[in-house]
C-alpha cells in the first residue's frame, strides 16, 4: 500500500531506516534477519520496515515459512526513491542531518588509506555540472547493482555517500 503521506523525505529521517535500506539493497531479508544483522530488536525493525514499505521504498520480495508461520522478506530497489523530492527546506535539512550522522557512524569503521574524499563548493559550467551529475548517478547505479548480502565471501564492506546539488547563486 503506497501511502503518499509517507512518501516524503521525512520517512528517511531516521538513521536505522537508512541502514535498513542499504542492507536490503544487497539481499532480501526478513525483520528477524535485519534485526540480527543490525543488532536491534525485531519489533523495532519490523516497525521501520513497515514505514519504508508504506513509503514505497521496499517491496516484499518473497514470503517464507518459518516455524509454522510466514515471514516477509523485503528488498530495496534504489530507483524507488526517485520520487522522493521535496521543496520543504526543513525536510531537506533533516535528511542532510541524517546523512551526516550516518557518514560519521560509518567513518568509525574506515580502513586507513582505503578510499577517497572530496568536498567542494564552487562554480562550474552547466554542461560540466550535468556531466558530473550523470557520472554520480551511474556510480550509484553500479554500486547498487553490485551489492551482495552481508559477509558474502570475496566481498568488501564499503561506504559511499553522494550529495550533489545546485546552490542558490544569490546566497
Amino acid at each position: 500500500m503506497h501511502n503518499p503521506e509517507l512518501s516524503k523525505l521525512r520517512v528517511l529521517a531516521h538513521p536505522l531506516r537508512m541502514r535498513i535500506l542499504s542492507l536490503l539493497t544487497g539481499a532480501a531479508m526478513s525483520a528477524a534477519e535485519v534485526a540480527r544483522e543490525l543488532d536491534d530488536s525485531q519489533p523495532n525493525v519490523s516497525y521501520h520496515l513497515r514505514r519504508l514499505h508504506d513509503a514505497g521504498l521496499l517491496h516484499v520480495a518473497e514470503q517464507v515459512s518459518i516455524r509454522g508461520g510466514r515471514a516477509k522478506r523485503y528488498r530495496h530497489d534504489p530507483d524507488s526513491g526517485v520520487g522522493l523530492h521535496t521543496h520543504d527546506p526543513e525536510e531537506e535539512q533533516l535528511l542532510a542531518a541524517v546523512l551526516g550522522e550516518e557518514l560519521r557512524r560509518r567513518t568509525a569503521y574506515r580502513l586507513p588509506d582505503s578510499g577517497t574524499t572530496t568536498d567542494a563548493e564552487l562554480w562550474v559550467d552547466p554542461r560540466v555540472w550535468q556531466q558530473c551529475l550523470d557520472q554520480a548517478r551511474e556510480l550509484g547505479r553500479v554500486l547498487h547493482e553490485a551489492a551482495k548480502p552481508p559477509r558474502t565471501p570475496g566481498t568488501r564492506r564499503v561506504s559511499t555517500t553522494i550529495a550533489m546539488f545546485a546552490m542558490d547563486p544569490k546566497r
